[in-house]
């Protein structure tokens, strides 16, 4: 009834009376829609692509995956928005955080005398406490964020809380093809950085983040005194395509010191090996705490390796990011 429902936007209507009613994880089973989205912000736990005749998904291939996302969710917790930011349901229990609310903005000014920059920069959202007013952002500087399951919202509660003036990013989300460019279009929408999905041979610089495409991997590249990202190949690394294990290695070896690495809610191990080379290699690393994780798989599979410096709630990642960019420390 669900799969009906999501026709339209009675089945994100119908999660925001269900969840916080009774907190029970859902998977979606949705065409390429960026109402999945909004049923994701909404609470569901994850989305898998139906088959159709664009995609070419094999029906056995759907029934895999849909069987897996099913396993997934029933070790997951329900992540329901409220006014105040956001609470963690856990069955019968639920753990309130203090984060940000998610999707409130305005618009930002145009500047006068950079009408391109105003224009780049209309329907932005302005204001926020963090900054990174005092700190020396370089262009081989880079953050890397690494996310699965429960991660579209939580990478976009993070990237909320930064301001404009940010190193270049680079994230890896396991997400389908097709569904990448829809998220970073979200993201850029709600975020004060520019978001956009990322092609081959795109330059990381200062105030842009770069979305992993989706049946992809990502690395980061040097280019000069800076980098790029190198978008190509399908294979998968650690169970998925993109990968964060391939997206952590390529910044350990390429940004060594000059590189931040987190790594958000999700199921399995992908990107804790990675994360550890960072930290071995110079980098400061930060991991979410199982408090506020959808699903403490990735971040404690980091942590129990020694790949994370700090562990931090989700609400307190951002400003543990602005410190270090701040103080160093």
């Amino acid at each position: 009834t669900m799969v009906r429902m999501m026709q339209d936007l009675t089945g994100v209507e119908f999660l925001k009376e269900l969840l916080p009613k009774h907190p029970v994880p859902v998977v979606l089973v949705s065409s390429l829609n960026v109402r999945v989205f909004d049923a994701l912000a909404a609470g569901a736990i994850d989305f898998v692509r139906k088959p159709d005749d664009e995609n070419h998904i094999r029906k056995d291939e759907f029934i895999a995956t849909l069987m897996n996302k099913v396993v997934i969710a029933s070790h997951s917790r329900v992540r329901l928005p409220t006014a105040e930011g956001f609470i963690i349901a856990d069955g019968a229990v639920t753990r309130k955080s203090s984060a940000s609310p998610v999707g409130s903005f305005a618009r930002r000014p145009v500047m006068p005398g950079n009408a391109s920059a105003g224009a780049a920069n209309a329907g932005k959202p302005v204001g926020g406490a963090l900054s990174t007013a005092g700190a020396h952002i370089t262009d081989d500087m880079v953050l890397a964020i690494g996310a699965s399951t429960g991660g579209t919202e939580a990478i976009l509660a993070v990237m909320q809380q930064f301001p404009a003036q940010m190193p270049g990013i680079v994230i890896t989300q396991h997400m389908p093809a097709g569904f990448t460019a829809m998220y970073a279009e979200r993201l850029n929408r709600l975020c004060k950085m520019e978001v956009r999905e990322a092609k081959h041979g795109d330059r990381v610089c200062p105030g842009l983040a770069l979305l992993a495409p989706g049946g992809i991997q990502m690395r980061l590249v040097r280019m000069g005194t800076g980098y790029s990202v190198s978008c190509m190949g399908s294979e998968k690394v650690s169970g998925h395509c993109p990968s964060v294990d391939v997206l952590f290695d390529s910044v350990a070896s390429v940004a060594r010191d000059k590189a931040i690495g987190v790594i958000l809610t999700g199921m399995g191990a992908d990107g804790a090996a990675g994360l550890l080379r960072m930290r071995k290699n110079g980098a400061y690393t930060v991991g979410q705490d199982r408090e506020t994780c959808v699903v403490y798989g990735m971040p404690m599979e980091a942590y129990k390796v020694g790949a994370v410096c700090t562990q931090a709630p989700l609400n307190a990642i951002p400003s543990a990011v602005i410190s270090r960019l701040r103080t160093g420390k």
